[in-house]
């Protein structure tokens, strides 16, 4: 029993030690350190060098980096951000998992890839799901997950999960037809009966116990009440054939309108980083390179089939809810992935001999390597929708989708100033100008923001900021000044050069989302870069020195000064 435990020591160890290496290795690349991590767990386990004397155990250890993933993301979900893409999330998501698996069931059987429609069925299933875990990694990594294109693909991603219990409960009747209505129907009853109590918990009984915990003023007991409540209700969803992604997720949830959220939120995230790295490690840990080797050009191929056919699929449905082009890109090219949980749809089918030990190691590898893929396209997909946006061959095509939907700008509006961006920030922003009696026009993507903006009798444009062909019914060439308030750091860098190609001596205000992008935006042509956080703590430091008695006069030199260097003086690096 020791020697167990001295081996799980030394296995835990030894992944964390060579994640922290591959993560950093792939950070000093200029990769994201998911790759890091994957590339760790390959090196360590089983088809590598055999560090690890139990590498099931620590896959089963790996799991709770799934759990607090999904947990972190329910807390920090907010019910009035999804409103923005309800629509695509419900319907768009049933539409992407249904044509997917139809037109797979279809080909498969078609080329002979299946023996029967039992197994195109399910090779269906499992393409049709996507990672959740991955894409909500890199999305976090690239601090994009508020960002429109954001939303709609974790929107996607929850609905897919809630579907896995479906899928897992109908897998053991394919070798039964005859069954399949029953076992959907237990399936959904399920769901149902899971939602209903759920909600009596959220209702009533968690948000007392979490208080109670809290009053109690010890870190330790509200963070082992945390992590009970997080885990206790993914494990109930696993023994009700559901998945544990969607308990944790229904759980943080369940904690999210409570006045702790935050503080459950600051006590989770250093396990889930922690156990998350195990996850992705784990998942390294399954790639054979022999059958990758061996079955190159196969693999290869279905990697290609699978992410460019599940791109086809998502793309069109994405326009087909009224995105843009560019956000339609973004999406497809990070949702086009195998989902992570498709290894447990894999095991079960090999269990159930719906496919057979040699279409489960290709399956294995095929996964493996969509999900390697995932973060690199992630990160290059905007300027890939960039770059299409600028060909000849798609402009006609773009003109139809990237035209504003909507508009109510007066003819006579000279002078303005224009706000891209309704947020948080482009509120304030918006308010402060209107106070003063300046004219504005607002530009956003996001119908509820064009509701409110009907409903105050704001000019508005209704599509994405960045687009030339929305800017020019801006009038940015009459305008005073454009204020860019946008979530996404990839559209405020290009919304600053259409806009500047449009009318160069415009006096442009930019919100910084780091201080790398300071210099960036300033070398592009923007008059003004804040920075928020550098702001809030100049904000404090001004009033610290008034409690101090400075003078009035040395605090705003004080604080001129730091601004009219761009913040050098206050940088980290610096």
């Amino acid at each position: 029993m020791a020697a167990a435990g001295h081996n799980l020591i030394v296995d835990f160890t030894t992944v964390l030690g060579a994640s922290a290496l591959g993560g950093y290795i792939a950070n000093k690349l200029r990769q994201p350190v998911l790759l890091g991590y994957l590339a760790s767990g390959l090196i360590v386990g089983p088809f590598g060098f055999k560090l690890l004397n139990d590498a099931d155990l620590i896959k089963s250890l790996a799991e709770f980096g799934v759990a607090f993933l999904l947990f972190a993301l329910g807390v920090e979900f907010s019910l009035t951000e999804l409103k923005r893409v309800k629509d695509i999330a419900i319907s768009g998501s049933l539409l992407q998992i249904g044509l997917t698996t139809t037109l797979v069931t279809l080909i498969t059987i078609i080329f002979g890839w299946a023996s029967g429609l039992a197994e195109g069925f399910f090779l269906g299933v499992v393409f049709s799901l996507s990672s959740t875990a991955v894409v909500l990694k890199t999305l976090t990594e690239k601090g994009e997950t508020y960002t429109l294109h954001g939303q709609i693909m974790l929107a996607i991603l929850i609905v897919q999960d809630l579907a896995l219990g479906v899928m897992l409960a109908i897998l053991p009747a394919l070798k039964q037809p005859e069954n399949i209505a029953s076992a959907l129907f237990l399936a959904l009853g399920k769901v149902i009966a899971f939602a209903a109590i759920a909600f009596i918990l959220s209702r009533w009984i968690v948000p007392r116990l979490i208080r109670n915990i809290a009053a109690t003023e010890s870190d330790e007991l509200f963070l082992l009440t945390i992590i009970a409540l997080c885990l206790g209700v993914a494990l109930t969803t696993a023994a009700l054939g559901l998945s544990i992604e969607m308990g944790a997720f229904v759980a943080g949830l369940m904690i999210s309108e409570i006045d702790y959220a935050d503080h459950a939120l600051a006590k989770v995230l250093p396990l889930r980083d922690t156990f998350a790295s195990l996850f992705f490690a784990s998942i390294g840990m399954l790639i054979d390179p022999n059958i990758l080797i061996n079955n190159f050009g196969l693999i290869l191929g279905m990697v290609t089939l699978v992410m460019l056919g599940k791109a086809g699929i998502i793309f069109p449905i994405v326009i087909k809810f009224g995105y843009s082009v560019k956000t339609a890109v973004i999406v497809a090219l990070g949702i086009n992935q195998i989902g992570e949980f498709s290894f447990v749809l894999e095991l079960t089918g090999l269990d159930l001999k719906l496919i057979s030990q040699e279409t489960y190691l290709l399956l294995l590898g095929t996964t493996a390597i969509t999900l390697i893929l995932t973060p690199i396209l992630l990160e290059r997909a905007p300027t890939l929708a960039n770059q299409l946006s600028r060909t000849s061959f798609f402009v006609k095509y773009l003109q139809r989708f990237e035209a504003p939907k909507s508009l109510s700008i007066p003819e006579t509006i000279n002078s303005h100033v224009v706000v891209a961006g309704y947020g948080r920030v482009g509120q304030v922003v918006v308010k402060i100008l209107q106070s003063q009696g300046y004219p504005v026009i607002v530009i956003d993507n996001s119908e509820p923001a064009i509701q409110r903006l009907r409903s105050r009798r704001i000019p508005y444009l209704f599509g994405d900021a960045d687009s030339q062909l929305v800017l020019e019914k801006a009038h940015l060439e009459k305008a005073k000044a454009l204020v860019i308030a946008l979530p996404d750091p990839a559209s405020t860098r290009l919304l600053l050069e259409h806009a500047l190609s449009i009318a160069p001596e415009l006096d442009i205000i930019v919100r910084s989302h780091s201080d790398k992008e300071i210099d960036i935006l300033t070398q592009m042509g923007a008059k003004e870069v804040v920075q928020p956080e550098f702001e809030a703590a100049l904000e404090l430091g001004t009033h610290l020195l008034k409690t101090l008695g400075a003078p009035e006069t040395q605090i705003y030199s004080v604080i001129m000064n730091i601004r009219q260097d761009k913040y050098i003086s206050i940088r980290p690096e610096q």
